[in-house]
C-alpha cells in the first residue's frame, strides 16, 4: 500500500519517525542535562540546514548513557519532588504522565519544560519506539490483520495500534498504547501530519505560534481546542466565521475521534474540567467515553464550572458534526449503522452521513417501522437525544443562506426535534418531563411511563383543570414541530405509514429528507380519512384509509385543533391575517375563531384552509376539543349516543343545537355553538348535513349561491311556489326539504342566524334591547314588542319574518318553545301548519298552560294588526278583502302593518251582513276573541288608549281580559272625549247588535235565556239578539234579572248610539230598523206608507193620461192622430198629420187664430 494511502486509512494519527527535524522547526539541543535554550524561528521562516543532525544527536544522547531517569535531571528535579510521587521517579513514563498533567504552565519551570518537550520529541522519533511496541503488542498485531500488514520503520504500526485500541484485549499492549496515546494528545505537534494540515489556519485563527519559543509548553491543547471552537463557528454559520480547509477539518475531527474513549486526551477539556470530574464522576473509571457521559449529565449543575461547560459544549457540538466523535454511540451503533444500510443513501451528500442528526434519523425510522435495532444502539440514541433536547446550541445545520433568519432558525428546531425524536420518549425533552411530572402522575399514570402516548394523555388535558401552566408551555413547544413532521409522531406513523405509502406516495422521499413539506402527508392522511361520497360516486376501497389509521388522525386532529399553531398549513398562510384581524385574540381557541368570524376578509390562500378546516368541523365536530370539553354535561345527558356512535354524520353539532337551552347547558358550550351556528351561515358547505342532503339540489336550483341563508331561502322559496302551484312534483328532493326544515328552525332560534334581519337591525337592538339576550329567540321576540319604534328597515324585515312564521308556525321558535307541550297535548293530529289555529281553538281551555295561553294572545295581537299575517282570513276573504277595502290596500305599503284597518273595514260588513259566508265566519272569531280582549283590536287599542288609562285602569290591569274594558268604555260612552274613540266603542256596540257572541258581558248574562227562549235560532245576523229583545218585551216571559238589566242597558246604548251617530247610509238605517225594538211596528208603518204612496200614485197616473189625450185631438176632425204645426220666422208652415181623413194643410189662423177664424 502506498504511503499516501495509508495516510489516509489512518486518518490523520500518524507518529512522526522522521528522522529531519525539519518537521517541527527544531534545532540540536547540547545534552539531556543541561539543554540550551531553542532558537526562536518564525513559522515563515525555513529551518537551517543543520537542524536534521542536530535533532539526531539530541534524540540519541539521552538513550547512550544506561538507565538514564528523568528525575535525575537537575532542570526537572525540583518540579518532580513537589509534584509527582516518589514511587513514579524510577519510571520515565510515569514521571512523564505526571508533570504534563498540570493545570497552569507555570507550575513547571521553563527548563523543565522543556525538556520534557525534548524527551517527548526523541521518543516518538525513535524507532525503537516501534520495536517495544512491536515486542509488547506481538500477539494483538497477529490478530489484527490491517496492522500486521502494515510497513514497518515510519510509524504507521503504533497508528494502526491506538485505531483499534478499543480492539485490544492485551493488557499490556493496552497499557502501553494507552501511554503512548497520552503522550502523542499532549501537543498537537507530536500529532504527525497534523501540523502541515492546519498550520495555515492555526496562524490565520491566532490559535498559536507552531513555532518553538512563542508558546513552548509541554500542553498546548489550547491550540487544538482553538481549531475545534472555529470549526464549530463555521458550521453554525456565525457571523465572522473563518472557514477552515477540508483537510485540516478532518484532521480536527479525527483528533477528537481519537481522544473520544478517555477524556484525558483531550488536553482543553481535561485541564477545564479536572476539578468537575472529581466533583461530579470521582467514582466513574476513565475509558469508553464513560467520564465523557458523567460530565454532560451534569452539564446544566449549578456547580459546574463555566469553562468546563464551555469545553463540554464543544465536544458536543463536534459529536453533533461527526458522531464518531462519541467513542460509546459509535461502538454500540456501528453494526446497526451497517445493517440498516444508513450509510449508503446516495441522495444526500457523503460529509452528511457522519452527522449525529442522520444517524438518529435513520436508526429512528428503522425503529418506527418496526425494524430490530439493538438495545444498547437505542440506549446511546436516547441518550444523546436528551442531549440534543438539552441544548439547542448543539444543533449545527448549514441553512439558506438567502432564508430569513426565522426561517433559518424554524428549519434548524425542527431538524433538532426529527434527531431527538421526543415523540418517542417524552423524558428525552427534560424541561417538558419536570413541567409535566405532576400532571403525568394524576392524569396519566395508567400509562406505563415512557410510552409515546403519554404525550397523547397529556394532548387530551390540555386546558384542562389538571393540567398546570408550565406543562401547557412545554407541550405546545414540542407539538408545534410535531405536528410539522408526521414521523416524530411514532403511534401515527406505526399505524399509517402503509397508507401513507399507498395514497400519498411516500416511498419516493427517503425518511431522512428535507424536501418533504411541512404537514404534507398528515395532510393527504386526513382527506382520506373524511372522503365521502359527496364528490357523487362512490369511493373505492382502495382509497380509503385502513380502520387503525383512521383512528390515529383522528385522534391527531382533535388534539391539534387546540392550537392554531399546531396547524402548519393554517399558520404559514394565515400569519398576515392572524396579525391584521386577530392580533389581541391569544387566549385558548380564539384565533380560529377570529379567522372564521373574518372569513370573508382573509386572503384567499388563507380562506381556502380555514374553509376547508370549518368543513371539516362540520363533519366531525369533535375536531373542536375544546367545545366538546365546554359540552360535556349536555352531551353526556342528551348526546351521549350520537357522541358514542358518530361517525361522519354531523349528528353531534344537531344534537347540542337541538338542546342549546337545556338547563345542563353551560354559558362555555352555548357560545361555542353559537358561534359555530354562525360560521356555518357563511358556507352552506360548513353545515356538513345540509351539505351532504342538498348538495345535488344547490347545483340545479341555486347555482352559484354560497352563503348558507342565501342557499336556505332560495331553497324554500322554491319548495313554497311548488306548494303554492300545486306541483305535480316537487323540485326539491324529499331528503334536502327535510334537513330544509331543521336549518330554517335553526335560524329561527337566533337572529345572529339570519344576517338579512341582523344587519338592518343592529342599530334597533343597541338602541331598544340591549341587555337582551340574542339565543331561544329572545332578541326577535324584543324587537317584535317594539315593533312601532323601530327602524323602517328593520321595521319591513321584522314584519316579513311574521308573515313567514305565521303562515309556517313551526318557524315561531319562541311559540313552539313555550307551548311545546301544549301541542303535545292538544295538536298532536293537526298539520303543522295550522299548530297555531289548533292552539287559538283550545287557548280558553282549563287544562291551558298560562305562559303558553299568554303567547298565543301575543300572536292574535300580531295577527289582528294585519290581515296578510293572519293566512286563514287571507284565504277566507281573499274575494270580500279587495270588493269592500280597496281604498285602504291602495294606501298601504308592502311590508308595513295595516294597523288593523282592512281587519276593522270587514267587520263594518260583517255588521252589515255583506259578506261571503267563509269570509264572515272568521270575521265572527275574530270579533268574538277582541270582545274578550281590547289588545286584540288593534283600531280600539290606538285610538283609545288615553281613556282606558284614564277610565278604565282597573279592568286593564286584570291578569285576565274577559270583556272587562270594552263593556267599560261602554258604560263611560258619554265621558268619552275624542271622536275616534267614541267611533270605536259606537262600532262596537253596532257589532254586538249584529251577534250576541260579540258582547261578551250579554251574551254571559243571558247564556240560560238563550238556551231556554232561543235554542233554536241559528247564531249570527242579528237573529239571536232579536230573540232576545223580543222575549224582552213579551209580558209572558220572565228573563233573568242580569240578562233584562244588561238588555235595557244595551237598548239605551243603542239608542243613544243612533242620536249621536245617524245612519250614514241605507244599510245602515236598514240595519237599525232591524234591530230596533219596534220593528214590526216600523215595518207596518213603512209597509202602509207605501202601499198609499202607491194608490195615489195609481189615482193621478189615470188622470193625467185623460187630460193628455184630450189635449193631444185634432181641432180639425177632432181625432188624436193630429200634430200642431211647426211655426218659424217668415212662414206659415202647414203641419202633416199621419191620417189621411185630415187636410194636409191648415190655414194659420184656424190652428194659432185668436178667434176672428173659428171652425
Amino acid at each position: 500500500m502506498a504511503a499516501d494511502g495509508r495516510l489516509q486509512l489512518r486518518l490523520f494519527l500518524l507518529l512522526c519517525l522522521c528522522g529531519s527535524g525539519s518537521v517541527l522547526g527544531l534545532k540540536a539541543v547540547g545534552g539531556p542535562v543541561d539543554p540550551p535554550d531553542p532558537p526562536i524561528i518564525r513559522a515563515a521562516e525555513p529551518p537551517p540546514r543543520e537542524a536534521p543532525a542536530a535533532a539526531a544527536a539530541g534524540a540519541s544522547q539521552p538513550r547512550r548513557a544506561s538507565g538514564w531517569k528523568l528525575s535525575e535531571e537537575e532542570a526537572c528535579r525540583e518540579d518532580l519532588s513537589r509534584l509527582c510521587p516518589k514511587h513514579t521517579w524510577t519510571n520515565n513514563l510515569a514521571v512523564l504522565e505526571c508533570l504534563q498533567d498540570r493545570r497552569e504552565e507555570s507550575e513547571l519551570a521553563p527548563d523543565c519544560n522543556h525538556l520534557l518537550w525534548n524527551y517527548k520529541l526523541n521518543l516518538t522519533t525513535d524507532s525503537k519506539f516501534e520495536s517495544v511496541a512491536t515486542e509488547v503488542c506481538k500477539s494483538t498485531i497477529a490478530e489484527l490483520k490491517e496492522c500486521n500488514e502494515e510497513e514497518r520503520g515510519r510509524g504507521y504500526l503504533v497508528s494502526c495500534l491506538v485505531d483499534h485500541r478499543g480492539n485490544i484485549s492485551e493488557h499490556q499492549c493496552n497499557q502501553y498504547i494507552t501511554k503512548m496515546t497520552g503522550i502523542v494528545f499532549s501537543d498537537f505537534r507530536l500529532i504527525c501530519g497534523f501540523m502541515d494540515k492546519c498550520r495555515e489556519d492555526i496562524n490565520s485563527l491566532h490559535c498559536g505560534s507552531i513555532n518553538v519559543g512563542h508558546k513552548d509548553v509541554h500542553s498546548q491543547g489550547e491550540v487544538i481546542s482553538c481549531l475545534e471552537k472555529a470549526l464549530v463557528r463555521e458550521a453554525e454559520q456565525q457571523d465572522g466565521a473563518h472557514p477552515i480547509k477540508e483537510e485540516c477539518q478532518r484532521a480536527i475531527l479525527r483528533v477528537a475521534e481519537l481522544s473520544s474513549d478517555d477524556f484525558h486526551l483531550d488536553r482543553h477539556l481535561y485541564f477545564s474540567c479536572r476539578d468537575d470530574r472529581e466533583r461530579f464522576c470521582q467514582n466513574t473509571q476513565a475509558g469508553e467515553g464513560k467520564v465523557y457521559k458523567c460530565l454532560f449529565n451534569h452539564k446544566f449543575e449549578e456547580a459546574m464550572s463555566e469553562k468546563c461547560r464551555d469545553a463540554l459544549t464543544t465536544r458536543q457540538k463536534l459529536i453533533s458534526q461527526d458522531y464518531r466523535v462519541s467513542y460509546s454511540l459509535a461502538k454500540a451503533c456501528k453494526l446497526d449503522l451497517r445493517k440498516q444500510r444508513c450509510s449508503l443513501d446516495t441522495n444526500l451528500p457523503r460529509a452528511r452521513e457522519a452527522r449525529l442528526s442522520y444517524l438518529l434519523l435513520c436508526l429512528e425510522a428503522a425503529v418506527h417501522r418496526g425494524r430490530t435495532v439493538s438495545g444498547e444502539c437505542q440506549g446511546e440514541m436516547v441518550d444523546y437525544r436528551k442531549m440534543l433536547m438539552e441544548d439547542f446550541s448543539l444543533r449545527s445545520g448549514r441553512g439558506d443562506r438567502s432564508a430569513t433568519v426565522e426561517g433559518v432558525c424554524q428549519n434548524a428546531l425542527q431538524s433538532l426535534i426529527q434527531s431527538a425524536d421526543p415523540g418517542a420518549d417524552y423524558r428525552i425533552d427534560r424541561a417538558l418531563n419536570e413541567a409535566c411530572e405532576s400532571v403525568i402522575q394524576t392524569a396519566c399514570k395508567h400509562i406505563r411511563t415512557g410510552d409515546p402516548m403519554i404525550l397523547s394523555c397529556l394532548m387530551e388535558h390540555l386546558y384542562t383543570e389538571k393540567m398546570v401552566e408550565d406543562c401547557e408551555h412545554r407541550l405546545l413547544e414540542l407539538q408545534y414541530f410535531i405536528s410539522r413532521d408526521w414521523k416524530l409522531d411514532p403511534i401515527l406513523y406505526k399505524k399509517c405509514q402503509g397508507d401513507a405509502a399507498r395514497l400519498c406516495h411516500t416511498h419516493g422521499w427517503n425518511e431522512t429528507s428535507e424536501l418533504m413539506p411541512p404537514g404534507a402527508v398528515f395532510s393527504c392522511l386526513y382527506r382520506h380519512a373524511y372522503r365521502t361520497e359527496e364528490q357523487g360516486r362512490r369511493v373505492n376501497p382502495e382509497d380509503q384509509l385502513s380502520r387503525d389509521c383512521k383512528v390515529e388522525v383522528q385522534r391527531i386532529l382533535h388534539q391539534r385543533a387546540l392550537d392554531v399553531k399546531l396547524e402548519p398549513d393554517l399558520q404559514k398562510k394565515c400569519m398576515t391575517d392572524l396579525g391584521k384581524w386577530c392580533s389581541e385574540k391569544t387566549d385558548t381557541g380564539q384565533e380560529l375563531e377570529c379567522l372564521q368570524d373574518h372569513l370573508e376578509d382573509l386572503v384567499s390562500a388563507c380562506r381556502d384552509v380555514v374553509g376547508n378546516l370549518t368543513e371539516l368541523e362540520s363533519e366531525d365536530i369533535q375536531i373542536d376539543a375544546l367545545l366538546i370539553r365546554a359540552c360535556e354535561p349536555i352531551i353526556q345527558a342528551h348526546c351521549h349516543d350520537v357522541a358514542d356512535n358518530q361517525i361522519d354524520t354531523g349528528d353531534l353539532m344537531e344534537c347540542l343545537v337541538q338542546n342549546k337551552h337545556q338547563k345542563e347547558m353551560n354559558e362555555k358550550c352555548s357560545v361555542g355553538v353559537t358561534h359555530f351556528q354562525l360560521i356555518q351561515m357563511k358556507d352552506f358547505r360548513f353545515s356538513y348535513k345540509f351539505k351532504m342532503s342538498c348538495k345535488e339540489d344547490v347545483l340545479h336550483l341555486c347555482p352559484n349561491i354560497k352563503k348558507k341563508v342565501d342557499v336556505v331561502i332560495c331553497l324554500s322559496t322554491t319548495v313554497r311556489n311548488d306548494t303554492l302551484q300545486d306541483a305535480r312534483e316537487q323540485r326539491v328532493s324529499l331528503k334536502c326539504r327535510k334537513q330544509l326544515r331543521v336549518e330554517e328552525l335553526e335560524m329561527s332560534e337566533d337572529i345572529r342566524l339570519d344576517p338579512d334581519l341582523y344587519e338592518p337591525c343592529r342599530s334597533d337592538i343597541s338602541r331598544l334591547c340591549p341587555n337582551v339576550n340574542y339565543g331561544n329567540a329572545q332578541m326577535i321576540e324584543c324587537l317584535k314588542e317594539h315593533k312601532k319604534q323601530l327602524s323602517l328597515r328593520c321595521h319591513q324585515r321584522i314584519f316579513r319574518l311574521q308573515e313567514g312564521e305565521m303562515n309556517d308556525p313551526e318557524l315561531d321558535y319562541q311559540l313552539m318553545r313555550v307551548c311545546k307541550q301544549m301541542i303535545k297535548r292538544f295538536c298532536t293530529e293537526a298539520d303543522a301548519r295550522n299548530v297555531l289555529q289548533c292552539l287559538k281553538q283550545n287557548k280558553n281551555s282549563e287544562l291551558m298552560d298560562p305562559k303558553c295561553k299568554q303567547m298565543i294572545t301575543k300572536r292574535q295581537i300580531t295577527q289582528n294588526t294585519d290581515y296578510r299575517l293572519n293566512p286563514v282570513l287571507r284565504k277566507a276573504c281573499r274575494a270580500d278583502i279587495p270588493k269592500f277595502c280597496q281604498p285602504i290596500l291602495n294606501k298601504a305599503g308592502e311590508d308595513s302593518e295595516l294597523e288593523g284597518q282592512v281587519i276593522g273595514c270587514l267587520k263594518l260588513k260583517y255588521a252589515d251582513q255583506r259578506l261571503s259566508p267563509d269570509c264572515e265566519d272568521q270575521i265572527r272569531v275574530i270579533l268574538q276573541e277582541s270582545a274578550l280582549d281590547y289588545r286584540l283590536d288593534p283600531q280600539l287599542q290606538m285610538h283609545c288608549s288615553d281613556e282606558i288609562s284614564m277610565l278604565c285602569v282597573e279592568e286593564a290591569a286584570a291578569q285576565e281580559q274577559t270583556g272587562q274594558v270594552e263593556e267599560c268604555l261602554k258604560v263611560n260612552l258619554l265621558k268619552i272625549k275624542q271622536d275616534a274613540c267614541k267611533k270605536e266603542v259606537l262600532n262596537m256596540l253596532k257589532e254586538s247588535k249584529a251577534d250576541i257572541f260579540v258582547d261578551p258581558v250579554l251574551h254571559t248574562a243571558c247564556a240560560l235565556d238563550l238556551k231556554h227562549h232561543c235554542a233554536a235560532i241559528t247564531p249570527g245576523r242579528g237573529r239571536q239578539m232579536s230573540c232576545l229583545l223580543e222575549a224582552l218585551q213579551d209580558k209572558r216571559i220572565r228573563l233573568q234579572p242580569e240578562c233584562k238589566k244588561r238588555l235595557q242597558d244595551r237598548i239605551d246604548m243603542w239608542s243613544y248610539a243612533a242620536k249621536v251617530a245617524p245612519a250614514e247610509g241605507f244599510s245602515d238605517l236598514a240595519l237599525q230598523v232591524m234591530t230596533s225594538p219596534s220593528k214590526n211596528y216600523i215595518l207596518l208603518m213603512i209597509t202602509m206608507s207605501v202601499c198609499v204612496l202607491f194608490l195615489v200614485g195609481l189615482l193621478c197616473g189615470r188622470i193625467t193620461k185623460r187630460v193628455r189625450e184630450l189635449k193631444d185631438r185634432c181641432p180639425i176632425c177632432n181625432q188624436p192622430a193630429c200634430t200642431a204645426p211647426v211655426v218659424t220666422s217668415g212662414s206659415r208652415p202647414w203641419s202633416k198629420t199621419e191620417s189621411s181623413d185630415c187636410p194636409s194643410r191648415v190655414p194659420e189662423d184656424v190652428v194659432w187664430g185668436s178667434g176672428e177664424k173659428s171652425m
